[in-house]
Protein backbone atom coordinates (compact mmCIF):
# COMPACT_ATOMS: atom_id res chain seq x y z
CA UNK A 1 0.00 0.00 0.00
CA UNK A 2 1.16 3.71 -0.74
CA UNK A 3 1.46 4.99 2.95
CA UNK A 4 3.85 2.58 3.69
CA UNK A 5 5.51 2.10 0.55
CA UNK A 6 8.54 3.99 1.91
CA UNK A 7 9.13 2.51 5.41
CA UNK A 8 11.81 0.64 7.09
CA UNK A 9 9.95 -2.08 9.48
CA UNK A 10 13.24 -2.50 11.70
CA UNK A 11 13.35 0.97 12.32
CA UNK A 12 9.44 1.41 13.12
CA UNK A 13 10.12 -1.67 15.72
CA UNK A 14 12.89 0.34 17.44
CA UNK A 15 10.82 3.46 17.84
CA UNK A 16 7.92 1.35 19.09
CA UNK A 17 9.76 -0.07 21.68
CA UNK A 18 10.59 2.97 22.92
CA UNK A 19 7.50 4.91 22.87
CA UNK A 20 6.81 4.53 26.29
CA UNK A 21 9.90 6.41 27.19
CA UNK A 22 9.11 9.21 24.84
CA UNK A 23 8.57 11.85 27.34
CA UNK A 24 11.30 10.69 30.32
CA UNK A 25 13.02 13.57 29.91
CA UNK A 26 16.10 11.72 31.03
CA UNK A 27 15.43 8.74 29.04
CA UNK A 28 16.69 7.49 25.69
CA UNK A 29 14.84 10.35 24.08
CA UNK A 30 16.43 13.00 26.30
CA UNK A 31 18.24 14.90 24.02
CA UNK A 32 15.74 15.65 21.23
CA UNK A 33 13.96 16.97 25.19
CA UNK A 34 16.98 19.33 25.05
CA UNK A 35 17.47 20.47 21.40
CA UNK A 36 13.39 20.99 20.85
CA UNK A 37 13.83 24.78 22.68
CA UNK A 38 16.34 25.56 20.20
CA UNK A 39 15.05 24.07 16.97
CA UNK A 40 11.52 25.69 17.57
CA UNK A 41 12.71 28.69 18.38
CA UNK A 42 14.37 28.77 15.09
CA UNK A 43 11.52 27.84 13.16
CA UNK A 44 9.71 30.70 14.83
CA UNK A 45 12.11 33.39 13.80
CA UNK A 46 11.96 32.42 9.88
CA UNK A 47 7.47 31.47 9.97
CA UNK A 48 4.92 32.72 11.73
CA UNK A 49 2.55 29.64 14.00
CA UNK A 50 -0.23 31.37 15.23
CA UNK A 51 -2.71 30.30 13.69
CA UNK A 52 -1.22 28.58 10.87
CA UNK A 53 -1.66 25.14 9.79
CA UNK A 54 0.92 23.09 10.63
CA UNK A 55 2.14 19.47 9.76
CA UNK A 56 4.78 17.89 11.21
CA UNK A 57 6.37 14.62 9.49
CA UNK A 58 7.42 11.77 11.40
CA UNK A 59 6.44 13.03 14.71
CA UNK A 60 7.03 10.21 17.02
CA UNK A 61 6.11 10.85 20.64
CA UNK A 62 4.98 14.30 19.71
CA UNK A 63 7.71 16.65 21.36
CA UNK A 64 7.89 19.14 18.32
CA UNK A 65 4.37 18.49 17.11
CA UNK A 66 3.32 19.35 20.86
CA UNK A 67 5.54 22.42 21.15
CA UNK A 68 4.36 23.78 18.29
CA UNK A 69 0.27 23.70 18.83
CA UNK A 70 1.34 25.03 22.06
CA UNK A 71 2.81 28.29 20.21
CA UNK A 72 -0.79 28.60 18.34
CA UNK A 73 -0.78 26.49 15.61
CA UNK A 74 -3.04 24.13 14.61
CA UNK A 75 -1.11 20.42 13.76
CA UNK A 76 -1.44 17.69 12.32
CA UNK A 77 1.64 15.10 13.21
CA UNK A 78 1.73 12.15 11.42
CA UNK A 79 4.19 8.75 11.85
CA UNK A 80 3.68 4.97 11.30
CA UNK A 81 4.74 4.17 14.60
CA UNK A 82 1.61 3.53 15.97
CA UNK A 83 2.68 3.15 20.01
CA UNK A 84 4.33 6.44 19.89
CA UNK A 85 1.38 8.01 18.31
CA UNK A 86 -0.68 6.78 21.08
CA UNK A 87 1.74 7.87 23.48
CA UNK A 88 1.90 11.41 21.63
CA UNK A 89 -2.03 11.69 22.22
CA UNK A 90 -1.91 10.77 25.61
CA UNK A 91 0.10 13.52 26.45
CA UNK A 92 -1.31 15.82 24.70
CA UNK A 93 -4.74 15.22 26.82
CA UNK A 94 -2.74 15.37 29.75
CA UNK A 95 -1.22 18.56 28.99
CA UNK A 96 -4.85 20.32 27.08
CA UNK A 97 -3.30 21.25 23.88
CA UNK A 98 -6.39 19.38 21.86
CA UNK A 99 -8.58 21.46 23.16
CA UNK A 100 -10.49 23.20 20.42
CA UNK A 101 -9.65 26.85 20.15
CA UNK A 102 -12.26 28.78 18.05
CA UNK A 103 -14.13 25.41 16.62
CA UNK A 104 -10.60 23.72 15.36
CA UNK A 105 -8.26 21.25 17.41
CA UNK A 106 -5.22 22.66 17.85
CA UNK A 107 -3.33 19.55 17.97
CA UNK A 108 -3.98 15.74 15.89
CA UNK A 109 -1.99 12.80 15.51
CA UNK A 110 -2.53 10.08 12.39
CA UNK A 111 -1.02 6.81 11.49
CA UNK A 112 -0.05 7.97 7.88
CA UNK A 113 3.06 8.51 5.61
CA UNK A 114 4.04 11.56 4.03
CA UNK A 115 3.30 10.33 0.45
CA UNK A 116 -0.14 9.36 1.72
CA UNK A 117 -0.84 12.87 3.53
CA UNK A 118 0.37 14.58 0.09
CA UNK A 119 -1.99 12.65 -2.26
CA UNK A 120 -5.04 13.78 0.23
CA UNK A 121 -4.19 17.19 1.29
CA UNK A 122 -1.58 18.68 -1.43
CA UNK A 123 -1.14 22.24 -0.87
CA UNK A 124 -2.79 22.34 2.50
CA UNK A 125 -0.02 23.45 5.26
CA UNK A 126 1.57 27.17 5.83
CA UNK A 127 4.72 25.20 7.22
CA UNK A 128 5.87 21.62 7.47
CA UNK A 129 8.72 20.49 9.61
CA UNK A 130 10.58 17.12 9.22
CA UNK A 131 13.07 17.04 11.48
CA UNK A 132 15.90 13.68 12.62
CA UNK A 133 13.10 12.03 10.09
CA UNK A 134 15.02 11.32 6.50
CA UNK A 135 18.51 9.48 7.63
CA UNK A 136 15.47 7.09 9.19
CA UNK A 137 13.77 5.62 5.89
CA UNK A 138 14.52 3.89 2.80
CA UNK A 139 13.99 6.67 0.36
CA UNK A 140 14.45 9.95 1.73
CA UNK A 141 13.82 11.74 -2.05
CA UNK A 142 10.30 10.71 -1.60
CA UNK A 143 9.71 12.16 1.72
CA UNK A 144 11.17 15.68 0.72
CA UNK A 145 9.09 15.59 -2.61
CA UNK A 146 6.12 14.75 -0.54
CA UNK A 147 6.52 17.67 1.55
CA UNK A 148 7.13 19.69 -1.01
CA UNK A 149 3.95 19.13 -2.17
CA UNK A 150 2.00 19.31 1.03
CA UNK A 151 3.09 23.16 1.51
CA UNK A 152 1.06 26.29 -0.05
CA UNK A 153 2.92 27.79 -2.23
CA UNK A 154 5.22 30.31 -0.14
CA UNK A 155 5.00 28.16 2.79
CA UNK A 156 8.16 27.18 4.32
CA UNK A 157 8.89 23.54 4.85
CA UNK A 158 11.71 22.80 7.75
CA UNK A 159 14.45 19.89 7.29
CA UNK A 160 16.47 18.54 9.77
CA UNK A 161 19.19 15.73 9.19
CA UNK A 162 22.82 14.57 9.96
CA UNK A 163 25.97 15.09 7.63
CA UNK A 164 27.85 12.05 5.74
CA UNK A 165 31.26 13.02 6.84
CA UNK A 166 33.96 11.25 9.50
CA UNK A 167 33.37 14.02 11.76
CA UNK A 168 29.70 12.91 11.73
CA UNK A 169 30.09 9.14 12.22
CA UNK A 170 32.63 9.91 15.30
CA UNK A 171 30.24 12.15 16.62
CA UNK A 172 26.56 11.15 15.65
CA UNK A 173 27.04 7.23 16.25
CA UNK A 174 30.34 6.14 18.38
CA UNK A 175 30.62 9.30 20.75
CA UNK A 176 26.65 9.46 20.91
CA UNK A 177 25.60 5.82 20.95
CA UNK A 178 28.58 4.16 22.32
CA UNK A 179 30.63 6.53 24.43
CA UNK A 180 28.47 9.00 25.77
CA UNK A 181 25.45 6.72 25.79
CA UNK A 182 22.90 9.97 24.46
CA UNK A 183 20.94 7.66 22.31
CA UNK A 184 20.43 3.79 22.07
CA UNK A 185 22.99 1.65 20.34
CA UNK A 186 21.90 1.58 16.77
CA UNK A 187 20.07 4.39 16.32
CA UNK A 188 21.81 5.22 13.16
CA UNK A 189 22.66 4.37 10.04
CA UNK A 190 25.70 6.19 8.45
CA UNK A 191 24.96 5.18 5.01
CA UNK A 192 21.39 6.93 5.57
CA UNK A 193 23.39 10.46 6.14
CA UNK A 194 22.78 13.34 3.86
CA UNK A 195 25.19 16.16 3.16
CA UNK A 196 23.56 20.04 3.27
CA UNK A 197 24.56 19.99 -0.58
CA UNK A 198 22.21 16.63 -1.24
CA UNK A 199 19.77 17.79 0.52
CA UNK A 200 19.56 21.45 -0.90
CA UNK A 201 19.46 19.40 -4.30
CA UNK A 202 16.85 17.59 -3.51
CA UNK A 203 15.36 20.35 -2.20
CA UNK A 204 15.76 22.45 -5.21
CA UNK A 205 14.54 20.03 -7.72
CA UNK A 206 11.23 19.10 -5.57
CA UNK A 207 10.70 23.14 -5.88
CA UNK A 208 11.57 24.20 -2.73
CA UNK A 209 14.40 27.01 -2.36
CA UNK A 210 17.05 27.07 0.59
CA UNK A 211 16.50 30.27 2.96
CA UNK A 212 18.73 29.51 5.90
CA UNK A 213 20.59 26.68 7.22
CA UNK A 214 22.18 25.96 10.83
CA UNK A 215 24.43 23.74 12.57
CA UNK A 216 23.21 21.81 16.10
CA UNK A 217 26.55 21.38 18.23
CA UNK A 218 26.80 19.76 21.36
CA UNK A 219 29.37 20.36 24.08
CA UNK A 220 30.39 16.97 25.77
CA UNK A 221 31.92 18.77 28.98
CA UNK A 222 29.23 21.34 29.49
CA UNK A 223 26.26 18.80 27.95
CA UNK A 224 24.98 22.14 26.41
CA UNK A 225 23.15 22.29 23.26
CA UNK A 226 23.84 25.28 20.72
CA UNK A 227 22.71 26.55 17.27
CA UNK A 228 25.75 27.53 15.32
CA UNK A 229 25.68 28.78 11.09
CA UNK A 230 29.86 27.95 10.73
CA UNK A 231 28.94 24.29 12.06
CA UNK A 232 27.35 21.84 10.27
CA UNK A 233 29.16 19.07 10.22
CA UNK A 234 27.32 16.79 12.44
CA UNK A 235 23.58 17.85 12.97
CA UNK A 236 22.09 20.64 10.61
CA UNK A 237 18.69 22.10 9.77
CA UNK A 238 17.60 23.32 7.33
CA UNK A 239 14.87 26.23 6.20
CA UNK A 240 13.12 26.39 2.75
CA UNK A 241 10.55 27.90 1.16
CA UNK A 242 8.16 26.75 -1.86
CA UNK A 243 7.91 29.47 -4.34
CA UNK A 244 4.57 31.35 -4.46
CA UNK A 245 1.82 30.95 -7.89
Amino acid sequence: MLEHSNVDASELRKFDDLASRWWDRNGEFAPLHRINPLRLSWIKQRAALTGKRVLDVGCGGGILAESMAQAGADVLGIDLAEASLAVARLHALDTGVTNDRDGGATLEYRTLSAEACAEELPASFDVVTCLEMLEHVPDPVSVITACARLVKPGGHVFFSTINRNARSRLFAIVGAEYILKLLPRGTHDYERFIRPSELDGHCRRSGLTLQAMTGLVYNPLTRIYKLDVNDVAVNYMMATVRAPT
